[in-house]
């Protein structure tokens, strides 16, 4: 990991709309930075992570396909996308880790899915096709780089399409609270969404956005 900055006043472009983010609160390991344009809560990109570094943190994940809470968990997302699609439909589950889970949940439900992920199913010819829906669960808050990530995940969406997103969202803007927040204690997690963030993501991506659970978010890609 990389020394971050330690000067209080520094700002830093957002790396997700790249307005102006100011900076927000700091821990013991690292700052972090609010943008007041698209609301994106970031990590200074000093302290990222490399790649080997990230894995060594994923590989310590126990995502069991076996463990009914674990599905459970990924039902939070399958159940209301399910009810949105149809038998026979074509998935993409973005980010998919080590051990598949959601894409066999919904095989089971009669989807036809395929799995990616950057390091354990790097099978970078997925990405050359669009799908019915995607789905990307506890994957976005590790985009380092949000502004080429978003659109590219929005790309492998067929226009009338789904995508499907879980990630942790920041309920309260309070540094105080976001201090004390365990979700941003794990060090690969850098950016953090408000609602608001992906108001912003829908109207710049042409997706309708609709919060379909504490943590979960459907979107609807426009037709046009």
């Amino acid at each position: 990991m990389k020394t971050p900055a330690t000067n209080p006043s520094d700002s830093l472009a957002c790396p997700l709309c790249g307005h102006p983010a100011e900076p927000f609160c700091a821990d013991r390991r690292r700052r972090f930075f609010r943008c007041p344009h698209c609301e994106l809560i970031s990590a200074d990109p000093a302290a990222h992570l490399d790649r080997d570094e990230e894995k060594a943190v994923y590989d310590q994940h126990d995502n069991d396909p076996g463990d009914p809470r674990y599905r459970r968990f990924l039902a939070q997302l399958a159940d209301p996308l399910l009810e949105r699609l149809s038998p026979g439909m074509q998935g993409l589950d973005y980010g998919c880790g080590p051990g598949p889970t959601l894409s066999g949940m919904l095989r089971e439900a009669g989807m036809v899915m395929h799995d990616y992920d950057p390091l354990y199913a790097p099978n970078t010819v997925l990405l050359d096709r669009q799908y019915d829906f995607v789905t990307c669960t506890e994957v976005v808050e590790h985009f380092n780089d949000p502004a080429t990530a978003w659109p590219q995940l929005a790309d492998l969406v067929r226009p009338g399409g789904w995508l499907g997103i879980m990630t942790w969202l920041v309920s309260d803007p309070d540094p105080q609270a976001f201090r004390s927040w365990g979700y941003k204690g794990d060090p690969t997690h850098v950016s953090f969404y408000r609602p608001a963030t992906f108001d912003w993501l829908g109207q710049r991506l042409g997706f309708t956005v609709e919060q379909a659970g504490e943590r979960v978010i459907l979107m609807h890609k426009s037709r046009d």
